[in-house]
Parts: structure tokens; sequence; C-alpha cells
């Protein structure tokens, strides 16, 4: 109980103010939508950016570590996907946006977070590690997949442009490679960018979860209930479970082990309603798998945490 008010409580009281600043008209959308392009266009990426370009890559891009995060999320992605098709009698593509839902669990907003709140700031290594890559990898894969069942007889050469169109008009990923370039090529920064780097970075947290209140309460759950528990229950106990599975059998250490599980266990983030409005398929399903799955994740990640080594 105690880590349920220390450590997740208020990183979900800072989501339901942003919630009821919606409800209670305190903020338009348009207020909303300024909050959430300004933290996810500028100071996420800034954060990302910051975290990678200070990363000990030989030392942090651990390959058991990500092996067993993206063994999972790949497994989950087609448990969606298959599930979407074959339980539910979705088209091919409207099972690929069930099956992105899914695999994309909230990394950055939740995860960040919850891992800060329950570890420390020093806990975070290894969630940058997986972050650096996630973004690219469940877009790559979502938009590979989704190009190939439209392309159904067609050449798929159109498919590579497509994918890395999308990937690199996405700026996480603009501020993940940028980060990269610094660290790999030992750029030094003047310490007024670091300072005003670090200025930005601070405000990215706060300004997202406050907004993905915002954003959360314009999409309430709407039918298809059978289909959103279904991906509720493969992103909130499914992907950890398997996360859990591969961590154990490749030994990963304590803190790798619970970045991995913990950050696996997080509720699909908005990129799961943006990806699927980005095809015009599953849309509701995916908004109100974000919402419901955010709320069901305030027990599922206490349970995760009380098991966590």
């Amino acid at each position: 109980m105690q880590a349920l008010i220390d450590v997740i409580l208020p990183v979900f009281l800072v989501i339901g103010f942003g919630y009821a600043a919606a409800w209670r008209k305190l903020l338009t959308h348009a207020h909303i939508d300024g909050l959430m392009r300004f933290a996810t266009n500028f100071a996420v990426p800034v954060l990302l950016f910051r975290a990678i370009s200070r990363l000990d890559l030989s030392a942090d891009f651990d390959g058991a570590l990500l092996g067993s995060f993206y063994a999972g999320a790949f497994l989950s992605f087609c448990a969606g996907m298959l599930g979407g098709r074959f339980l539910f009698k979705r088209d091919w593509e409207d099972s690929v946006a069930i099956g992105f839902v899914c695999l994309f669990s909230n990394s950055l907003l939740l995860g960040l977070a919850i891992t800060e709140r329950a570890f420390g700031p020093d806990a975070l290594t290894s969630n940058y590690a997986i972050i650096a890559i996630h973004s690219p990898f469940c877009y790559g894969l979502g938009i590979t997949v989704m190009e190939i069942v439209r392309a159904r007889g067609q050449s798929l050469i159109r498919v590579v442009p497509t994918v890395l169109k999308a990937m690199f008009s996405n700026a996480l990923i603009v501020g993940i490679s940028l980060g990269f370039i610094v660290n790999l090529g030992h750029v030094p920064l003047p310490e007024t960018v670091n300072v005003s780097v670090d200025l930005m970075a601070r405000a990215a947290l706060p300004a997202a979860l406050f907004g993905m209140g915002g954003v959360l309460y314009r999409y309430r759950p709407e039918g298809d209930l059978r289909t959103i528990l279904y991906c509720c229950a493969v992103s909130l106990i499914l992907h950890p479970a398997l996360v859990w599975t591969f961590g154990s059998w490749n030994g990963l250490d304590r803190d790798a082990f619970r970045s991995a599980v913990l950050t696996s266990s997080m509720a699909p983030g908005i990129n799961a309603y943006l990806f699927a409005n980005l095809y015009g398929r599953a849309q509701r399903v995916a908004a109100s798998t974000v919402l419901i799955g955010t709320a069901a994740s305030i027990f599922t990640v206490w349970l995760w945490l009380g098991v966590l080594p």
C-alpha cells in the first residue's frame, strides 16, 4: 500500500489534475493541444537528447536488457494483431493497429516517472537505454507491417521510404538521433547550452503528464469493450510477464530487471492512438485502451512493484 501512495499516486495525481482541468473547462482543447505539442515536440525530445548524449553507451546498452524487453514487445504486438484478426474478426489493417496498441507501452511519461519515484534518478539508466530505441523499433515495426498489409500484391519497394519518412519526421526520434551524434562524436557542448537543455528537460515530464490528463478526457470509452479489455490484458499483464521471463533467462542484474519489467508494465501511450489515427484504423479501440489501461495500471503497476526484487 505504501508503494501505491508514495510512488504511483503522485504521478497519477498530476494526470488527474490535467483531466480535471479539461473536464471543468479550465483549459480548452487548444490549450491542451498546445501543451502536448510543447511537451512531445520540444521538451521530451530535449530530455531524450540530454539522456542519450550523456549515456555510457558501451556500458548501458546491454544486449540482454534490450533483447528481453523487445522480445516481449514483439510477441505482444503479434498477440494483439493475431487476436484482432482471429478472435475479434477485424480486417488486417485494424488488426495491425490493435497490435500497435499492445506494443507501445508508455515508457516515457509513465515509465520514467514511476521508476524514478520507486527507485530514484540513478535507476533510470536502463530506462533510457530502452527508450533510445523504443520509438524507432515500435514505429518501424508498426509502419512496416501496416504498409506490407496495405500493399497487397504491389511492389514492397515503396515501403522503405514510407517507413523512413514517418520515423524521421517524429520529434522524439530526432532528439534521440541528435543525442547519439553528440555522444558518439564526443561533441562538446558549451555550458550555456547544457544549462538551457537542463531547464527544458526538467519541464518535460510534469508538462507531459498534465497534458496527458487533458488528452485522456477527450477519449471516453465507446464500444468494442471485449477488444479493449484484451488489449489492456496484453499490455498490462502479458508484456511484463514475457519480459520477466526473458529477463530471468538472460540473468539481468537487479536494476536492469526492474527497469525492463516496470517499463513493459506501463499502459499504452498516446502514440498508440496517434498511430491508429495516422491510418484511420481501430481509433476507438486505441483511444479507449489508452484511457482504461492508464486507469487500470494504477493497480497493475502496484502489483508488479510488489513482486519486483
